[in-house]
Protein backbone atom coordinates (compact mmCIF):
# COMPACT_ATOMS: atom_id res chain seq x y z
CA UNK A 1 0.00 0.00 0.00
CA UNK A 2 1.75 3.49 -1.29
CA UNK A 3 0.34 6.66 0.11
CA UNK A 4 -0.78 5.01 3.42
CA UNK A 5 0.11 7.69 5.93
CA UNK A 6 -2.89 9.96 5.21
CA UNK A 7 -6.59 9.89 2.46
CA UNK A 8 -7.42 7.97 0.68
CA UNK A 9 -4.59 5.42 1.32
CA UNK A 10 -5.13 5.08 5.39
CA UNK A 11 -9.11 4.75 4.89
CA UNK A 12 -7.85 1.31 2.46
CA UNK A 13 -5.84 0.38 5.13
CA UNK A 14 -8.24 0.14 7.19
CA UNK A 15 -10.30 -1.49 5.38
CA UNK A 16 -7.99 -4.04 4.65
CA UNK A 17 -6.78 -4.85 8.36
CA UNK A 18 -10.46 -4.83 9.13
CA UNK A 19 -10.57 -7.43 6.11
CA UNK A 20 -7.99 -9.38 7.88
CA UNK A 21 -4.73 -8.47 5.61
CA UNK A 22 -1.31 -7.80 7.05
CA UNK A 23 -0.29 -4.54 5.98
CA UNK A 24 2.88 -2.93 4.72
CA UNK A 25 2.73 1.03 4.12
CA UNK A 26 4.64 3.35 2.39
CA UNK A 27 4.96 6.80 1.91
CA UNK A 28 7.45 10.03 1.66
CA UNK A 29 6.72 11.33 5.11
CA UNK A 30 8.46 9.18 7.87
CA UNK A 31 6.97 10.49 10.85
CA UNK A 32 3.07 10.66 8.96
CA UNK A 33 3.63 6.92 8.21
CA UNK A 34 4.83 6.03 11.52
CA UNK A 35 1.64 7.62 12.73
CA UNK A 36 -0.36 6.11 10.49
CA UNK A 37 0.68 2.51 11.44
CA UNK A 38 1.02 3.22 15.31
CA UNK A 39 -2.81 3.78 14.78
CA UNK A 40 -3.45 1.10 12.98
CA UNK A 41 -1.93 -1.21 15.05
CA UNK A 42 -3.47 0.17 18.03
CA UNK A 43 -6.96 -0.70 16.22
CA UNK A 44 -5.53 -4.05 16.04
CA UNK A 45 -4.14 -4.72 12.41
CA UNK A 46 -0.83 -6.21 12.23
CA UNK A 47 1.02 -3.17 10.22
CA UNK A 48 4.62 -2.53 9.18
CA UNK A 49 6.00 1.00 7.46
CA UNK A 50 8.56 1.51 4.71
CA UNK A 51 9.24 5.49 4.43
CA UNK A 52 11.30 6.68 1.31
CA UNK A 53 10.50 8.10 -2.07
CA UNK A 54 8.50 6.15 -3.69
CA UNK A 55 9.92 7.39 -7.09
CA UNK A 56 13.14 5.76 -5.94
CA UNK A 57 13.51 2.32 -7.50
CA UNK A 58 15.72 0.98 -4.81
CA UNK A 59 12.69 2.33 -2.32
CA UNK A 60 10.12 1.06 -4.24
CA UNK A 61 12.26 -2.56 -3.80
CA UNK A 62 12.54 -2.00 -0.28
CA UNK A 63 8.83 -1.42 0.53
CA UNK A 64 8.28 -5.19 -1.39
CA UNK A 65 10.96 -6.89 0.00
CA UNK A 66 9.98 -5.42 3.34
CA UNK A 67 6.46 -7.50 3.00
CA UNK A 68 7.75 -10.72 1.51
CA UNK A 69 10.12 -10.99 4.31
CA UNK A 70 7.06 -10.11 7.23
CA UNK A 71 3.82 -12.11 5.42
CA UNK A 72 4.99 -13.70 2.69
CA UNK A 73 2.31 -13.65 0.51
CA UNK A 74 0.75 -10.68 -1.48
CA UNK A 75 -2.58 -10.67 -2.52
CA UNK A 76 -3.62 -7.14 -3.09
CA UNK A 77 -1.57 -4.01 -4.14
CA UNK A 78 -2.60 -1.10 -3.91
CA UNK A 79 -0.54 1.64 -5.75
CA UNK A 80 -1.76 5.09 -4.16
CA UNK A 81 0.67 7.89 -3.89
CA UNK A 82 0.51 10.35 -5.67
CA UNK A 83 0.87 14.45 -6.09
CA UNK A 84 -0.39 16.97 -8.24
CA UNK A 85 1.45 20.15 -8.75
CA UNK A 86 -0.73 22.52 -11.02
CA UNK A 87 0.81 25.27 -13.13
CA UNK A 88 0.26 26.62 -16.62
CA UNK A 89 2.30 25.34 -19.27
CA UNK A 90 4.90 27.94 -19.47
CA UNK A 91 5.41 28.00 -16.18
CA UNK A 92 5.91 23.99 -15.61
CA UNK A 93 9.21 23.73 -13.45
CA UNK A 94 11.16 20.30 -14.54
CA UNK A 95 11.92 19.50 -10.69
CA UNK A 96 8.19 19.58 -10.79
CA UNK A 97 7.05 18.17 -13.84
CA UNK A 98 9.84 14.67 -12.87
CA UNK A 99 8.28 14.11 -9.34
CA UNK A 100 4.84 14.14 -10.87
CA UNK A 101 5.84 11.61 -13.42
CA UNK A 102 7.86 9.70 -10.97
CA UNK A 103 5.68 9.46 -8.07
CA UNK A 104 2.35 9.49 -9.85
CA UNK A 105 3.13 6.93 -13.09
CA UNK A 106 6.78 5.29 -12.84
CA UNK A 107 6.62 4.02 -9.05
CA UNK A 108 3.18 2.14 -10.11
CA UNK A 109 5.31 0.12 -13.49
CA UNK A 110 8.02 -0.52 -10.71
CA UNK A 111 5.71 -1.65 -8.26
CA UNK A 112 3.89 -4.16 -10.95
CA UNK A 113 7.80 -5.19 -12.12
CA UNK A 114 9.21 -5.88 -8.39
CA UNK A 115 5.61 -7.40 -6.91
CA UNK A 116 4.42 -9.72 -9.91
CA UNK A 117 6.08 -12.77 -8.40
CA UNK A 118 3.80 -12.76 -5.16
CA UNK A 119 0.85 -11.40 -7.44
CA UNK A 120 1.03 -14.57 -9.92
CA UNK A 121 1.74 -16.55 -7.01
CA UNK A 122 -1.30 -15.53 -5.62
CA UNK A 123 -3.74 -15.63 -8.84
CA UNK A 124 -2.57 -19.20 -9.42
CA UNK A 125 -3.77 -20.09 -5.87
CA UNK A 126 -7.59 -18.56 -6.13
CA UNK A 127 -7.29 -16.17 -8.84
CA UNK A 128 -8.09 -13.36 -7.65
CA UNK A 129 -4.94 -11.30 -7.09
CA UNK A 130 -6.30 -7.35 -7.13
CA UNK A 131 -4.00 -4.45 -7.77
CA UNK A 132 -5.60 -1.29 -7.21
CA UNK A 133 -4.44 2.01 -9.14
CA UNK A 134 -5.47 5.02 -7.80
CA UNK A 135 -5.63 7.36 -10.96
CA UNK A 136 -8.72 10.65 -10.92
CA UNK A 137 -11.33 12.41 -13.02
CA UNK A 138 -8.39 14.22 -14.17
CA UNK A 139 -7.41 11.14 -16.10
CA UNK A 140 -10.53 10.74 -18.31
CA UNK A 141 -10.89 14.07 -19.13
CA UNK A 142 -7.88 16.70 -19.17
CA UNK A 143 -7.64 19.44 -16.97
CA UNK A 144 -6.30 23.03 -17.84
CA UNK A 145 -3.15 24.01 -15.21
CA UNK A 146 -3.08 20.58 -13.92
CA UNK A 147 -1.91 19.55 -17.12
CA UNK A 148 0.74 17.37 -15.56
CA UNK A 149 -1.06 15.66 -13.05
CA UNK A 150 -3.88 15.04 -15.77
CA UNK A 151 -1.68 13.52 -18.28
CA UNK A 152 0.30 11.07 -15.69
CA UNK A 153 -3.18 9.96 -14.17
CA UNK A 154 -4.36 9.40 -18.49
CA UNK A 155 -1.03 7.11 -17.93
CA UNK A 156 -2.24 5.26 -14.89
CA UNK A 157 -5.51 4.41 -16.63
CA UNK A 158 -3.68 2.95 -19.83
CA UNK A 159 -0.73 1.08 -17.63
CA UNK A 160 -3.92 -0.48 -15.85
CA UNK A 161 -5.84 -1.47 -19.34
CA UNK A 162 -2.38 -2.81 -20.33
CA UNK A 163 -2.16 -5.12 -16.70
CA UNK A 164 -5.27 -6.49 -17.52
CA UNK A 165 -4.59 -8.06 -20.91
CA UNK A 166 -1.20 -9.07 -19.87
CA UNK A 167 -1.98 -10.58 -16.74
CA UNK A 168 -5.39 -11.56 -16.27
CA UNK A 169 -4.53 -15.16 -17.62
CA UNK A 170 -2.07 -15.51 -13.89
CA UNK A 171 -5.56 -14.33 -12.12
CA UNK A 172 -4.39 -11.20 -11.53
CA UNK A 173 -7.15 -8.38 -11.83
CA UNK A 174 -6.28 -4.63 -12.23
CA UNK A 175 -8.47 -1.50 -11.53
CA UNK A 176 -7.87 2.15 -12.08
CA UNK A 177 -9.80 4.56 -9.65
CA UNK A 178 -10.87 7.87 -10.55
CA UNK A 179 -12.22 10.04 -8.34
CA UNK A 180 -13.34 13.90 -8.77
CA UNK A 181 -12.09 15.80 -5.01
CA UNK A 182 -12.03 14.00 -2.34
CA UNK A 183 -12.06 15.24 1.54
CA UNK A 184 -8.19 14.53 1.87
CA UNK A 185 -5.46 17.14 2.63
CA UNK A 186 -4.68 16.82 -1.22
CA UNK A 187 -7.57 18.99 -2.12
CA UNK A 188 -7.01 21.72 0.64
CA UNK A 189 -6.49 24.08 -2.23
CA UNK A 190 -9.76 23.34 -3.75
CA UNK A 191 -11.53 23.89 -0.43
CA UNK A 192 -12.48 27.90 -0.73
CA UNK A 193 -14.72 26.87 -3.47
CA UNK A 194 -15.28 23.31 -2.47
CA UNK A 195 -16.74 22.76 0.90
CA UNK A 196 -15.32 20.12 2.49
CA UNK A 197 -18.69 18.37 2.85
CA UNK A 198 -18.98 18.13 -0.48
CA UNK A 199 -16.47 16.03 -1.66
CA UNK A 200 -16.38 12.65 -1.75
CA UNK A 201 -15.43 10.89 1.43
CA UNK A 202 -12.61 8.44 1.72
CA UNK A 203 -14.48 6.03 3.25
CA UNK A 204 -16.65 6.32 -0.17
CA UNK A 205 -13.27 5.11 -2.26
CA UNK A 206 -12.36 1.78 0.28
CA UNK A 207 -15.52 0.62 -0.11
CA UNK A 208 -15.32 0.45 -3.49
CA UNK A 209 -12.23 -1.52 -3.37
CA UNK A 210 -13.91 -3.77 -0.94
CA UNK A 211 -16.36 -4.33 -2.88
CA UNK A 212 -13.37 -5.61 -5.06
CA UNK A 213 -12.01 -8.00 -3.22
CA UNK A 214 -15.65 -9.69 -2.82
CA UNK A 215 -15.58 -9.85 -6.66
CA UNK A 216 -15.93 -13.69 -8.08
CA UNK A 217 -12.83 -14.57 -10.46
CA UNK A 218 -15.10 -13.82 -13.22
CA UNK A 219 -15.52 -10.79 -12.69
CA UNK A 220 -13.26 -8.22 -13.38
CA UNK A 221 -14.01 -4.48 -13.44
CA UNK A 222 -11.15 -2.49 -14.97
CA UNK A 223 -12.06 1.05 -13.76
CA UNK A 224 -14.37 2.58 -11.32
CA UNK A 225 -15.02 6.63 -11.87
CA UNK A 226 -16.42 8.82 -8.84
CA UNK A 227 -18.29 11.87 -9.26
CA UNK A 228 -19.60 14.47 -7.15
CA UNK A 229 -23.22 14.67 -6.74
CA UNK A 230 -24.34 17.45 -9.35
CA UNK A 231 -20.52 18.36 -10.07
CA UNK A 232 -19.26 18.39 -13.37
CA UNK A 233 -15.83 17.45 -11.44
Amino acid sequence: MTGGSSGIGLAIARMLGAEGYGLTIAARRADKLEAAARELSGEGYEVQSVAGNLADEAVVREVVDAHRERFGRLDVLINNAGIGIGAPVAEIATKRLDIQLGVNLRSIVLFYRDAVEMLRAAGSEHGNALVVNTASIAGKSGQAWLSVYSATKHGVIGFTQAMNKELGADGIKSCALCPAFVDTPMTDYAKGSIPAEEMIRPQDIAESVRLLLRLSPACLIPELVFERRGADI
